[in-house]
């Protein structure tokens, strides 16, 4: 979008840059209505452009650095306060307009257009050196902000200029017909992108096709309508400045799927299996031809490691499974390693499993090596798979609906996630439970996050679902990598090593239930694994002693993760 401008008062034509140097401006070559319509349609088109542009920079950074909420208070003020600086720049340039809105638009269109893939190439392959270049998509995120809002800002300016050239108006009126033009550009700017670039062309193919077409509309404007109010030499220059951000955008279209590959190989390693993009997220799957080790990563944080899963998954279920278990809930868990281990227990007659990422689904189905990891539990009948909204699922399921509910979700400080952890959503979960039923609740890291983990258990609480806290320590906190929540461990040749928090020392978890439910394995199950009723025990002794007193729950209308 444009920054407002109050134009000056009609007065004497400025000098435009005409061959001349000043004086009255040349003919147009077309009549003033035309040439009217046309410097609107470039205005829409341009808005459109830099809204994609400020768009594709939040979803990247929120993709790349998580906590949404950030990113996007970052680019926009940061874009924002830009604008205005380039607004007052773009005053020395308004004797020039046709000629610097040539030049500004080829530059947007480069800058904008391939911004994507710098922060994308910066993410996987500068991570791992450390210093400056740790935080070098936060440095290129504000520095691209910057740049793209400058540019924008500076349109504003040069537009009334162009527009008052073809026909000398009222202020008010121009600064209206161009601020209608700007907004509705905005408007489909916004809607392309989710609903037609992002799905249709990705996040990198998407930017560059849009500097391509900002190049393109910048050029046509001003070679145009505007070219006899350039000297040749710039004619000429601007014309292969046009040139060279086009070729430069469309060899980058080109090997943007080469590029793709390299980088992930460069964040996630050379063993990289499934790479595919659902309608939620990113998938990644990875490992040897027969599927091990594998490694499962959604949006580049690591969410199973099969050397160290079993013992977050006996961890997160079997204490819940003591009691009544006919009827089961999974919240999440669309890898079925979940269901895994609530399958093992005698008396399920049903899994309900509520994931909301379909793609996920079908690759635990289908996939050789997760399938076999989660050992087919997607081929028992007594499983079912609902690929739906977990908060909108509760709120139309009946009371008492089930004995154990599992939230295996992602960790709360992730923004997508934070309405899963509130306490209207727990106040759900207590109404679907039997009177005697029981939850598990994945909660994040006690000893790395505990503000965060007893925030959890003061939301359960203020729902009416007091909780016993436990915990389970990784085998080996470097190698596995906190596997439900944490990032990709600082391994520079599988990740982007120093864009991510240190892996987690373990995994917190709550046991909730109407009344303080007591902390014990189901002796009719299967013997786990890695689970003992001793280890479970010194767990919640760990757990208890970071105890943070006094935090208030969180709510959906104030988060406090």
């Amino acid at each position: 979008m444009i920054e407002p401008h109050v134009p000056a008062p009609p007065g004497p034509p400025p000098s435009w840059g005409a061959p001349g140097g000043t004086g009255a401006p040349a003919p147009l070559p077309v009549r003033p209505g035309t040439g009217r319509f046309l410097v609107l349609a470039g205005v829409f088109v341009c808005a459109a452009c830099g809204l994609v542009y400020e768009l594709e920079l939040v979803a990247l950074a929120s993709y790349l650095m998580g906590d949404s909420v950030t990113q996007a208070s970052v680019v926009l003020s940061v874009m924002v306060f830009a604008m205005g600086l380039g607004s007052l720049a773009a005053k020395r340039l308004r004797r020039f307009a046709a000629a610097g809105f040539g030049a500004l638009e080829a530059v947007l269109a480069l800058v904008g257009g391939s911004s994507a893939m710098v922060l994308y190439a910066v993410f996987a392959w500068t991570g791992g050196w450390g210093g400056l270049w740790a935080d070098g998509p936060r440095v290129l995120l504000v520095g691209f902000s910057l740049t793209i809002g400058v540019l924008i800002g500076a349109e504003v300016p040069l537009l009334m200029e162009l527009i008052q050239r073809v026909r000398r108006q009222d202020p008010g009126g121009a600064v209206a017909d161009l601020f209608a033009a700007d907004y509705v550009g905005a408007l489909v700017g916004g809607l392309a992108f989710p609903f037609v670039l992002l799905p249709f062309l990705g996040q990198l193919t998407g930017a560059l096709l849009t500097g391509t077409v900002n190049a393109v509309v910048g050029a046509a404007l001003v070679l145009g309508l505007f070219r006899r109010d350039l000297t040749r030499r710039a004619r000429r220059l601007l014309l292969t400045a046009n040139v060279l951000v086009l070729a430069l955008l469309a060899t980058a279209t080109v090997l943007a799927d080469d590029f793709e590959r390299a980088a992930r190989h460069a964040v996630y390693g050379q063993d990289v299996r499934v790479a595919v993009r659902t309608d939620v997220q990113e998938v990644v799957l990875t490992g040897d031809a027969d599927g091990r080790p594998l490694d499962l990563f959604l949006d580049g944080r690591l969410r199973v490691s099969d050397s160290d899963e079993r013992r977050y998954h006996e961890a997160l279920v079997r204490p819940a499974m003591d009691g009544p278990h006919a009827r089961v809930l999974i919240l999440g868990g669309g890898d079925g390693l979940a269901a895994r281990e609530v399958l093992r227990h005698p008396g399920v007659r049903r899994v309900d499993v509520v994931e909301p990422d379909a793609g996920l689904v079908r690759l635990a189905r289908n996939d050789p090596g997760l399938s076999a990891l989660n050992e087919h539990a997607y081929g028992d009948p007594r499983l079912h798979a609902d690929t739906a909204d977990a908060f909108r699922r509760l709120r139309s399921t009946p009371s008492a609906a089930y004995d154990v509910v599992i939230s295996d979700l992602p960790d709360p400080d992730i923004t997508a996630s934070t309405k899963l952890y509130s306490q209207e959503f727990y106040g759900l979960l207590r109404r679907v439970l039997a009177p005697d039923g029981r939850l598990a609740v994945h909660a994040g890291p006690v000893a790395d996050r505990p503000r965060t983990f007893w925030t959890v258990d003061a939301t359960l609480r203020a729902a009416g679902l007091p909780a016993v806290a436990y915990r389970v320590g990784t085998r080996d906190a470097h190698d596995a990598r906190e596997g439900r929540d944490a990032a990709p461990a600082p391994d520079p040749g599988r990740v982007a090593a120093g864009l991510h928090a240190p892996a987690p020392r373990g995994w917190g978890f709550l046991l909730a239930a109407r009344a303080a439910p007591a902390l014990r394995l189901d002796p009719a199950a299967p013997r786990p694994r890695t689970l003992t009723p001793e280890s479970l025990a010194g767990g919640a002794r760990d757990a208890a002693r970071t105890r943070v007193p006094g935090l208030p729950p969180s709510t959906l209308v104030h988060p406090r993760y």
